[in-house]
């Protein structure tokens, strides 16, 4: 069964930091690249980054290119996102997902979603 399961969300002030978890099942990681996507109110879903199969390709989004860290942990199979100088504009409900392909520029795949975890930066 397909699970995603995401923690460490909460409220940080401008220039903070953070760092969001995702327990996916075993069931869920083989053969699957992952990624975070994030949706602040108003607007449309942003995927923020990508982490290929095997962990060696990675993109960003250009809006936190430089801030945001994504890697896996495969024996603990767990996805995170280290997120450093935390800007206002990066409030959203981030969503740790799994996906069954990857492409270039794209990233990965969206197929399988969590449940989400809220991320809230203050000025």
């Amino acid at each position: 069964q397909e699970q995603l399961v995401e923690s460490g969300g909460g409220s940080v002030q401008a220039g903070g930091s953070l760092r969001l978890s995702c327990l996916a099942s075993a069931y869920t990681l083989s053969g699957r690249c992952m990624g975070w996507v994030r949706q602040a109110p108003g607007n449309e879903r942003e995927k923020v980054a990508s982490i290929s199969l095997g962990g060696y390709t990675i993109q960003y989004a250009d809006s936190v290119q430089g801030r945001f860290t994504i890697s896996r942990d495969y024996a603990k199979n767990m996805l995170y996102l280290d997120m450093d100088s935390l800007k206002p504009e990066d409030t959203a409900i981030y969503y740790c997902t799994a996906g069954r392909t990857w492409r270039e520029g794209a990233g990965c795949s969206t197929d399988y979603w969590g449940q989400g975890t809220q991320v809230t930066v203050s000025s």
